[in-house]
């Protein structure tokens, strides 16, 4: 199996995020990279260099006013006086039918959900590779590949059409999908992440040709707090194109392993041509975000299941936060996925 990865993802490097109102390290780190590079290797993936395909497969998803902000809003900011380093946003607006501003602050509310997802000089660079490199796993998929992994950082889950959140700017699983869908593909996305795919299921929740299941801990009293509750199904003639599985928090192999079983099943009554895989590793027992129990011999199930569906399958890097496991649960699911 290849893996794609590009040199320019590591150049975003975030500072802080505010947690419960309390500025803290921010955990997308670009070491991420090494760890997970690491254990792509380990598995036997063979490393591509990731093409570019310019704007095209971006703008299926994201409004071409989101992506002028986030490739000028850093520059903007820098020119407000007495401005913090990173762009973060201060104000918010009520709804998003309202008017969209001129300015700088403005602007940055409308497009930032949270104070997650600061933006500092190559953000939008490491952003565009991320995306790139999730296209060229597609593309590769496309080609006849059963597999690929996409080693995609920044991640890109939270993301909506035009808003920015919890540490993602471009959904690069939705721009698999919505790539997939331009080919003439039934495309299902099934995010694995510790955390609810809110963005992806934002973007598709009224298009009925894409599936979206995402099992994840229960966001009752967990981000993403205001999506990925069971009653999600979709909307219009979308209804039922969209799973939410939300786990009790601390649930372990068994309890993941029975919601995933259910969310494949949807998979295949959708008729499902191909699977993009949200794969976020922060469901480990051990992640520093510790809202699920997943071993490491779990991650190893998990992938046998996606392998066992016998679908092709594009696995998009999402979440998984700097512990000492993390590139060792990579190799576990590629392993598992493999049948090694």
């Amino acid at each position: 199996m290849k893996f794609f990865f590009d040199e320019a993802q590591r150049l975003h490097n975030p500072v802080n995020f505010l947690s419960s109102g309390a500025p803290q390290p921010n955990p997308e780190q670009p070491g991420r990279v090494q760890a997970l590079l690491d254990g792509a290797k380990a598995a036997g993936l063979i490393q591509t260099a990731t093409e570019d395909y310019g704007m095209g497969p971006i703008a299926r998803v994201h409004s071409a006013e989101y992506v002028h902000f986030l490739q000028h809003i850093y520059k903007r900011w820098q020119r407000i006086e007495g401005a913090s380093p990173e762009v973060i946003p201060n104000i918010h607006p009520d709804r998003r039918t309202v008017s969209y501003p001129k300015s700088a602050v403005g602007q940055a509310g409308f497009h930032m959900a949270d104070t997650a997802c600061p933006i500092s000089e190559h953000t939008f660079h490491s952003a565009y590779w991320s995306a790139q490199t999730a296209v060229s796993a597609t593309n590769d998929v496309l080609a006849g590949a059963k597999a690929t992994y996409a080693l995609c950082r920044p991640p890109g889950h939270h993301a909506f059409a035009d808003l920015a959140g919890g540490f993602c700017f471009f959904n690069n699983s939705a721009i698999v999908a919505a790539h997939l869908k331009q080919s003439g593909l039934r495309a299902a996305v099934v995010d694995v992440d510790l955390h609810h795919g809110n963005g992806t299921q934002g973007i598709f929740y009224g298009d009925r040709d894409v599936l979206t299941v995402s099992v994840h801990a229960d966001p009752i009293r967990y981000y993403p707090f205001f999506w990925g509750h069971a009653h999600e199904r979709g909307e219009g003639d979308a209804l039922g194109a969209n799973l939410n599985l939300p786990l009790k928090m601390g649930t372990g192999d068994e309890g993941f392993l029975a919601a995933l079983d259910q969310g494949l099943e949807r998979v295949h009554q959708f008729g499902t041509d191909i699977i993009v895989v949200a794969l976020g590793l922060d469901a480990f027992e051990g992640d520093p975000f510790g809202g699920l129990s997943v071993s490491q011999s779990g991650f190893a199930e998990i992938g046998k299941r996606f392998a066992q569906t016998e679908l092709p399958c594009v696995l998009v890097q999402e979440g998984g936060y700097l512990c000492d496991e993390l590139g060792d649960n990579l190799t576990s699911f590629i392993n598992g996925f493999l049948g090694v």
